[in-house]
């Protein structure tokens, strides 16, 4: 019986190194082939203080405002409760299984986006500091969010709301409509005017930036505030902050469909929203908006998630924690549906009006839409401010989650270099912060609205959709299936099922190549409203989206000039991946070295 232990000990240590090319043990291998920085930040790797933070910071990072604004418009625009069956559907073949693959990518390495992608396709490791470059830009203006959450919170104490009213400073009295105007088009409602005329202060276009919108500046620095101090001390911090910015949103949720859905009329909104139109069903468009859906909420593609599993324990769980925040999205997102759409079917009901002319897609709907029907609802003194409260949380844990992607892009590669002048890490994540700061400022001038749509319309839609779909390619089909499960296999104790292995080598690929062409035929230019962006505009939108998908060939020109040998070469991952945590769990214990090897 020894004598057959030591043989596979023996032919494990063989397989190894002759694998790798190199007489040299795994762990000589892995110091030898890292460069010192990215040895020293992997050994002093903080973890998350409990699972729960891990599994609480995933939820509020997948649950954003995308959940309250843009599932409840799709679902009714696509067919009202048929749209839940493609939705479902899209969450078991796309959703679970590319969470799955970026939690256990994160977990195995220990590494940001940028240096495990590095490590398993070195052709493509462009897909990660891509990631990197979209969540930094996208954390640049979506604070902006929060400051707008931030302005309405303040205004919702007064004893009357401001945007109930058409005598104010801000309103065009000739053109305002104290409740929704309906099929008179030269009219808008108070609210409307109250989003235009006092929080943007609109300009006609974004050729007239029109100064800076000193009030909001001052929310968006506040907002910066807020998120540096619940994130300064890395993974320590933020895991205490989530237990109370994910939970809390969902008592709001309750507590506004408990109250909602006794209002008159909520019956006919939640009818119109869960009304199944199977016809639609046959539309190709309404399942790629499905798949779609899932890709941006669950956060694909940004890195985060892969940035936060990196903090996990090596044997932690990641299937479990990736069907508790799948699940948790998925019903989330169905939970706001019937909350906006009681709402709704209320001040349809109040207005004479029908639904549809009252539903509307994006901001609009919590900044316009919502706040209108709250100044109506018995009790708004307390359901407004808990309502832009909620907001506030539901965005703060999204903000939280892309600038932690930076933040730990800087630790791994530069983190004791930059340390020898700042000598603490919560002046590296205040640095990142101030400098996010200085780029939201654009989009809190007067003409801020339109470069904020610009941004977002190049940005979550046109460049995610590329970079999502090389990250499959790069972990999928190149990196491989059985590579992924090997993977999965050491962390968990078992391969993943032949679910996950189909999914993972078809059905996601396909869905993502999918979706890109769809975005390719069904390309539209940006617009805001009934306003369309000059030709110049359009440029600058194309330049935006190119800052992070250019990272990707550039990334892979680099890897065939600086490393000699055949195309062909620099498909394979780098020689040490499989023996990145082994080396660590030996100097933890050579018993559990031995089984990993066995």
């Amino acid at each position: 019986a020894r004598l057959g232990c030591m043989k596979k000990i023996v032919f494990s240590f063989y397989f190894y190194t002759l694998g790798a090319g190199h007489s040299k043990a795994p762990c000589e291998e892995r110091k030898s082939d890292l460069k010192p920085s990215a040895a020293d930040a992997e050994a002093q790797r903080p973890t998350w203080s409990g699972r729960l933070e891990f599994i609480l910071a995933s939820v509020g990072y997948a649950v954003g405002l995308g959940n309250v604004w843009r599932f409840p418009y799709l679902c009714y625009r696509s067919g009202g409760g048929a749209f839940i069956v493609p939705y479902l559907i899209m969450v078991l073949l796309c959703g679970i299984p590319l969470l799955f693959m970026e939690f256990a990518i994160g977990q195995y390495t220990r590494l940001g986006p940028v240096h495990a992608f590095a490590k398993i396709c070195p052709l493509l490791k462009g897909v990660g500091l891509a990631t990197v470059v979209i969540s930094f830009m996208f954390s640049t203006y979506y604070n902006v969010l929060m400051s707008w959450a931030l302005f309405y919170l303040f205004n919702s104490f007064r004893a009357t709301l401001p945007w109930t009213s058409c005598n104010n400073t801000w309103n065009d009295v000739g053109n305002c409509s104290s409740g929704f105007p309906g099929n008179a088009t030269h009219l808008q409602s108070a609210s409307q005017q109250f989003f235009d005329g006092r929080l943007l202060e609109k300009t006609s276009g974004i050729e007239e930036a029109g100064g800076l919108r000193w009030e909001l500046f001052g929310y968006l620095l506040l907002a910066w505030v807020i998120v540096y101090l619940c994130i300064f001390k890395g993974v320590k911090s933020t895991g205490k902050v989530v237990y109370f910015t994910a939970v809390f949103p969902y008592f709001i949720l309750f507590a506004l469909l408990i109250n909602n859905v006794q209002l008159p009329g909520a019956k006919n909104g939640i009818l119109y929203f869960v009304t199944p139109v199977w016809g639609r069903l046959f539309e190709v468009k309404v399942w790629v908006n499905a798949a779609a859906q899932v890709f941006n909420s669950i956060g694909i593609a940004f890195g985060s998630m892969i940035s936060m599993a990196s903090y996990n324990k090596f044997n932690n769980n990641i299937l479990r924690d990736v069907l508790i925040v799948s699940l948790t999205n998925s019903f989330t997102s169905i939970l706001a549906g019937f909350v906006i759409f009681s709402a709704v079917g209320y001040m349809a009901h109040i207005h004479n009006l029908p639904v549809e002319d009252i539903a509307t897609d994006g901001p609009g709907l919590v900044f316009v839409v919502y706040p209108e029907v709250l100044s109506t609802m018995p009790g708004f003194q307390l359901w407004a401010p808990l309502f832009f409260f909620m907001l506030l949380c539901l965005g703060l844990d999204s903000q939280f989650a892309t600038v932690e992607v930076g933040v730990t892009f800087i630790k791994d590669e530069f983190g004791p270099k930059i340390l020898r002048f700042l000598k603490r890490e919560e002046l590296i994540v205040l640095s990142v912060c101030i400098i996010c700061f200085a780029l939201g400022i654009p989009h809190v001038t007067k003409g801020g609205i339109y470069v904020f749509q610009l941004m977002d319309h190049y940005t979550a839609v046109v460049s995610l959709v590329f970079l999502a779909f090389f990250e499959v390619v790069a972990v999928c089909w190149i990196f491989g299936v059985s590579r992924v499960s090997l993977m999965v296999k050491r962390m968990l104790g078992k391969n993943p099922n032949i679910y996950f292995r189909a999914c993972w080598l078809l059905l996601c690929p396909m869905l993502v190549l999918c979706i890109l062409i769809s975005s390719v035929v069904q390309y539209t230019p940006a617009h805001y409203g009934k306003y369309t962006y000059p030709v110049w505009a359009e440029g600058l939108g194309w330049g935006i989206s190119l800052v992070s998908i250019m990272w990707i060939p550039l990334g892979a020109i680099q890897e065939v000039f600086d490393n000699k040998g055949s195309l062909l070469q620099h498909f394979y991952i780098t020689p040490n991946i499989f023996s990145l945590t082994l080396c660590s769990v030996t100097k933890r214990s050579s018993d559990t070295a031995i089984r990993i090897y066995l």
